[in-house]
């Protein structure tokens, strides 16, 4: 290789690192309120910017043992969480795969090539008689190696584009894993809530025996009618199809939570419990500081970031490649020849190639992947919007039901009244038995709307911590520099 070359190489080698082209990303703003509208109830506080009650495991703030043991079993079981780490894990694999694109490409191998030549006629050189017959010639070994100059960037592009599309799937694992968690939460409320309504369905069933045989005593003994006995036969088989079908959403729920810790439904049973207090109080940040604790809204953030090093690519395409390429090897016409010096051969030097048309196919995308991040731009925004939605109408959910479960305690206080009237009543024969089952119905109305508040209130607690980002934060995403690195 002569010194011309060697400079030559050497000094595309030096501009592949020195220029990037494409635009530098900035992350464009989103409307984001100085504060939340909806108030939260009363009692609770805002998030100070060191609050730690939410860190990690956020379900631990209601202090339930059964939750904490089924929301630890997600991470190891649950399909859906498994399934988007694999993912996570072939994105990082992507940045290795791109960055291979920054150095040669070695090819090794040997060749045995035989050509036959005519017998007859004359060489257009010299104009004597050509040498006729079969010529073999073997090389060994034969290597090739290539390598394309990254003068203008897109290589790195690519490189940080995988490292940011890594930094995606990263966000939507701890999306999954935060809507998994939630899921399985709102599952156990709303299960522990129906635990509630069968209390409640089973001691009115037991009321209503008692008051039917009343009513068969007092018929048999000529003071009431047989309307009253029907009316109540009806009132307890009614309240017996009740308790059955809230039986029967209670083992959904319970197959639903098996799912979610990844046990086939028939090896789960979840004991019976009664919701007995009322939600934490939780912290509330503000809302600048959502866009750092989702992990939807940081998704959609890296996608901007990733679309970004799309254009840098797009635009790298209207300037020349610079491939190196070269040959060595050693080549003779029998074998025995192949092991002398003189049987050497090499090649090496640049390429140079630029595109002079191509019916505009590079501008156009060039525009299209500037149109891609202005869809982008749009998303995140729109993602942003979803987040405060979310917020505000699990602040406004708890807060009307926190002042609602008073009014429908004062309801039920007032129906036990009503009952324990209506009954004396009916037994001294001052009212017929309709006006005692009217009594009933509106005591069981209640004391379930007050039952079904509650897990309404425990659930919308849930949504409200799931909304917030369950105190995840977007400083745990993956570094691009540690992506890139190759470290975990």
């Amino acid at each position: 290789m002569d010194k011309r070359t060697l400079s030559l190489v050497a000094a595309i080698a030096l501009l592949s690192g020195a220029c990037m082209v494409g635009p530098k990303y900035k992350p464009p703003t989103a409307p984001v309120p100085p504060a939340f509208k909806e108030p939260p109830p009363e009692g609770w506080k805002e998030a100070q910017p060191n609050e730690v009650a939410l860190r990690g495991k956020w379900w631990e703030i209601y202090n339930d043992t059964d939750l904490n043991a089924l929301e630890d079993r997600i991470d190891i079981s649950n399909q859906n969480i498994l399934a988007a780490e694999a993912q996570f894990r072939a994105s990082r694999d992507s940045i290795r795969a791109a960055r291979s694109a920054l150095f040669p490409t070695v090819t090794a191998g040997a060749s045995i090539t035989s050509v036959r030549t005519p017998t007859s006629g004359v060489s257009g050189v010299s104009g004597t008689a050509a040498q006729s017959g079969i010529h073999t010639s073997f090389q060994l070994p034969f290597v090739d190696f290539s390598w394309e100059a990254d003068v203008w960037g897109s290589i790195r592009h690519s490189i940080q584009a995988s490292a940011e599309t890594a930094q995606i799937s990263a966000a939507q694992l701890e999306n999954a894993r935060l809507s998994i968690q939630a899921e399985l939460a709102l599952a156990y409320f709303g299960l522990h809530g129906l635990d509630g309504d069968l209390e409640l369905l089973a001691a009115a069933v037991n009321m209503y025996e008692e008051s039917l045989t009343l009513t068969q005593n007092r018929f048999a003994g000529g003071v009431a009618s047989g309307l009253d006995v029907a009316q109540a036969e009806t009132q307890l088989d009614t309240a017996r199809a009740q308790l059955t079908d809230v039986g029967a959403a209670r083992a959904q729920f319970e197959h639903a939570i098996a799912i979610l810790v990844g046990k086939p439904p028939s090896e789960l049973s979840m004991a019976r419990r009664i919701l007995a207090v009322p939600p934490p109080p939780i912290p509330i940040a503000v809302p600048s500081a959502l866009l750092e604790r989702r992990p939807d809204i940081a998704g959609a953030e890296r996608q901007m970031a990733v679309q970004n090093e799309q254009i840098g690519i797009a635009k790298a395409a209207f300037y020349p490649s610079v491939t190196i390429g070269g040959s060595l090897g050693l080549q003779a016409s029998a074998v025995s020849k192949l092991v002398n010096w003189p049987s050497r051969f090499w090649s090496v030097g640049p390429t140079v190639s630029q595109i002079v048309y191509d019916a505009g196919r590079r501008r156009a995308v060039l525009k299209q992947q500037q149109d891609l991040f202005d869809f982008t731009v749009a998303n995140y925004r729109q993602t942003v919007l979803n987040a405060f939605q979310q917020v505000e109408d699990a602040l406004s959910t708890l807060r009307i039901l926190e002042t609602e479960s008073v009014q429908v305690q004062q309801a039920v206080d007032a129906a036990q009244r009503s009952l324990d009237i209506s009954t004396a009543q009916y037994k001294a024969g001052v009212v017929n038995y309709l006006q005692v089952i009217t009594a009933q119905e509106f005591l069981l109305q209640n004391q379930r709307s007050s039952v079904d508040l509650l897990t309404r209130r425990m659930t919308a607690s849930v949504q409200l911590i799931e909304a917030m980002g369950g105190g995840w934060d977007a400083s745990q995403l993956p570094s691009v520099e540690k992506l890139k690195a190759g470290s975990d």
